[in-house]
Order: C-alpha cells, then sequence, then structure tokens
C-alpha cells in the first residue's frame, strides 16, 4: 500500500471514488444530496491551493481510497482561541477494500500533513446514520465536540 498526494492523472479514479462517497451522502441525507459529476475543474483549484491537498492510496497500482485534507484558520472572534484547523473536508475508501487499514493509514498521513502546516487540531464531519464511519474515527482519535442541528423552514 502506497500513500501520495494526488495528480492530475489521478482525476478519473478521484470522480469514481467520489461518485461512491456520494452514494452513502444521498442514501443518509436524501433531502440534502443528490449525485453530482465531480468535473475535472472541480480538483483544479485543490491541485493549485497551498492550504488542501488530496492524499490516494494505491494498491497494485490501482487508487482505492483518498483524504482531501484543508488548513483553515479559526474564525476570529474574541471568545475563540486563534487556532488552526486540519479539515478533512473528505474520505472514502472503495467499498471492496474497506477494514483492510487504509482509512487508518490515509488518516495518519493527514495527521503528519497537519502537524507540519501547524495545525493545532484535525476536524471533520459524519453522517449520524454513518455508524461504521463514526466507530472508524473514534479509532482514529476524534471525539464528538458539537452537534449540528437543523429545522426545515
Amino acid at each position: 500500500m502506497n500513500i501520495r498526494l494526488a495528480t492530475k492523472e489521478d482525476i478519473k479514479d478521484l470522480q469514481q471514488l467520489y461518485y461512491e462517497l456520494e452514494n452513502d451522502a444521498v442514501r443518509f441525507q436524501p433531502e440534502h444530496f443528490v449525485h453530482g459529476a465531480r468535473e475535472e475543474a472541480f480538483f483544479a483549484p485543490i491541485f493549485d491551493s497551498e492550504n488542501q491537498d488530496i492524499f490516494v492510496a494505491e494498491s497494485d497500482g490501482k487508487i482505492v481510497g483518498f483524504a482531501h485534507v484543508m488548513i483553515l484558520e479559526q474564525k476570529k472572534v474574541p471568545c475563540l482561541i486563534p487556532e488552526r484547523v486540519l479539515y478533512l473536508q473528505d474520505l472514502d475508501v472503495s467499498e471492496a477494500c474497506r477494514s483492510q487499514g487504509i482509512g487508518a493509514m490515509l488518516m495518519d498521513v493527514c495527521k503528519a500533513y497537519g502537524k507540519e502546516k501547524g495545525a493545532d487540531f484535525m476536524r471533520t464531519q459524519v453522517f449520524p446514520q454513518n455508524t461504521r464511519g463514526m466507530k472508524f474515527y473514534e479509532r482514529c482519535g476524534f471525539a464528538e465536540k458539537m452537534k449540528t442541528i437543523e429545522v426545515y423552514l
């Protein structure tokens, strides 16, 4: 297993993994999500950014997972301690390759990236219905800090 930074040559594989990730989003919250194509233009700002990257997990020359991370500055609000956040925007491991430690390897690389970039902590979001994902994040050291709630108008 090899974890590396994604390149433009990986876009086709990333598009397939994003489609799989969107399957989960549509399944868990169809009121908010639909399938959308991730055109090549979606990836350009990520590859050109100094504050975000995509890591891919590659096995036998095939990309089987990815993690999209970005460095964010905490909002400048008087009651908030100024911190840098490593935000995990998206993470997916191909269904056929789950429970093999690939997600944990991606997470370790992301954490190292965050430390290198001066992040103070890492944050992400997970669907409450995604109990398998929540267990994974807890094994990686994440703990619930806040709940997002909403109401339809």
